[in-house]
């Protein structure tokens, strides 16, 4: 076995080697791997052109400011106002309002206690039937126009 030292031009290194009698050399493979990564950043730099000016960054990425556009107008937006809807409509519930509940349950607002969240209505005039409900379970709350629609007489 003897021992030396072998210079790469690509790499300006010098590299021990050691030359065994059975193994085969593997001198080659380091000097081709030594030349891939010089040539590297150099095939990357042909590859480039000048940097990009404003309008060519502003066409790359209008696309993706459209599409994030889109998506908050045809998704926020509405759910957003559905929402500002519906608070306006529970800050306004009184007492005798009609209302229909999430469930489908339609009543006359017994009393409103805005403090524990709670809404108590009242589903039948004959036995004077009351059952409680959280505030948030009132998804809509009845005109003169719309009782007729229940089928119950307006208070």
């Amino acid at each position: 076995v003897t021992a030396g030292l072998v210079r790469s031009d690509c790499c300006q290194l010098h590299l021990p080697v050691q030359v065994h009698s059975s193994a085969p050399c593997k001198i080659p493979s380091m000097l081709y791997s030594c030349q891939l990564f010089t040539l590297a950043p150099l095939l990357a730099a042909a590859e480039q052109g000048p940097p990009p000016g404003p309008l060519e960054l502003l066409i790359t990425y209008l696309p993706m400011v459209l599409i994030v556009f889109a998506a908050w107008m045809l998704l926020y937006r509405p759910e957003r106002e559905r929402m500002r809807k519906q608070r306006e409509l529970l800050a306004a519930i009184k007492k005798n309002d009609r209302v229909i509940t999430a469930s489908g349950i339609c009543g006359t607002v017994a009393s409103v206690d805005r403090e524990h969240d709670r809404v108590v209505l009242k589903v039948d005039e004959g036995s004077n039937t009351k059952i409680t409900f959280t505030l948030a379970s009132v998804s809509q709350v009845l005109t003169e126009s719309d009782a007729g629609l229940t089928g119950e007489r307006p208070a």
